[in-house]
């Protein structure tokens, strides 16, 4: 019989499953869309780098107004601490809500 606690290391927290790295570049990073909008955001960090607004290390993300990592338009960009750019507000069911609507 188990006594419910198989998934549990000496400390009591749950053990998570490895990570499959190769996978997830396999189903999603490889993706031709997926390399665009990666180097699209890399493009616009070294824009954002050359006019002075960020540096290497300091802890801020370039972030898309309009959410279109593709679209880095002068105006559409902006810099932001990486604790407000990568939180968004979630639904009951895991959805970032939409905050532009």
């Amino acid at each position: 019989m188990l006594s419910g606690k198989a998934n549990m290391d000496t400390s009591g927290y749950r053990k998570m499953p490895k990570r499959n790295y190769r996978g997830e570049y396999d189903n999603y990073h490889k993706q031709t869309d997926q390399k665009k909008r990666r180097a699209s955001r890399n493009t616009a960090r070294s824009k954002m780098k050359t006019a002075g607004r960020v540096k290497k290390g300091d802890g801020k993300d370039v972030a898309h107004k309009n959410g279109n990592p593709r679209d880095n338009k002068k105006k559409n960009l902006t810099v932001k601490p990486k604790s407000i750019n990568r939180s968004f507000a979630r639904t009951s069911k895991a959805r970032k809500v939409n905050r532009r609507a």
